[in-house]
């Protein structure tokens, strides 16, 4: 009658601590939603590696570039008169300079004889290029009747006297277009970088969540 007694106390015992190892386990998963979100979130951001690093850089570049000014604008220039000079060698080249220049209205790092720099659009006389003393169709201020880009409207323009080129092209630099354009848009951007940055502590927030759900896991497994 003893033994029947234990035995039946032991089962009792026996079945609770296995419907305490079943409830805890069941609660303790991995949430759907956290999981597919950070697998979407990271889908859109995976080409940039670790969020918190880009974060941190991003914000370290803002306020170098306010603190550095000067420093910046220099860089700004070498980089632009570096792909002055290769602008025909690198179709890539060519099309972020055409952009930059079509996109603020500008021609050249800081006026149009930047292009001198280039062999082919040189003014001096031992250059024989058909482009030889004009600027990339880029430079050209567009004519609203020309329904298709006059590519060669940039041909001989500094031939010309430097008073007449307003006429045909763009005589600001991209650098002072830049330089002018910030102050006018300095809420934009700044409404675009704390956006970004919203969302890549969004992220890190996904990032944690998924990890504690995961221990959760790993907890209630060693139970």
């Amino acid at each position: 009658m003893q033994d029947l007694q234990f035995h039946q106390k032991y089962w009792r015992n026996d079945s609770a601590s296995q419907k305490m190892h079943y409830y805890r386990y069941s609660n303790a998963k991995v949430s759907c939603w956290y999981k597919y979100l950070l697998f979407s979130y990271n889908i859109i951001f995976w080409f940039c590696g670790t969020i918190v690093l880009i974060f941190f850089l991003e914000l370290a570049v803002a306020v170098l570039a306010f603190l550095f000014q000067d420093w910046v604008r220099d860089r700004f220039r070498e980089f632009f008169e570096s792909n002055i000079k290769s602008y025909r060698d690198d179709i890539d080249l060519q099309n972020l300079i055409d952009s930059l220049q079509k996109a603020n209205q500008c021609c050249g790092a800081y006026g149009p004889e930047d292009w001198d720099l280039n062999v082919y659009f040189n003014c001096s006389g031992a250059s024989y290029s058909r482009e030889k003393c004009g600027v990339p169709f880029s430079c050209c201020v567009p004519d609203p009747a020309q329904k298709v880009v006059n590519t060669q409207c940039g041909y001989d323009v500094r031939i010309q006297l430097k008073s007449k080129w307003d006429e045909s092209i763009f005589t600001k630099g991209c650098i002072q277009a830049l330089e002018s354009w910030l102050p006018r848009n300095i809420y934009i951007v700044a409404g675009i970088f704390i956006a970004i940055s919203l969302l890549q502590i969004f992220g890190i927030f996904l990032a944690r969540t998924l990890i504690s759900d995961i221990e959760a896991v790993k907890a209630g497994h060693h139970f």
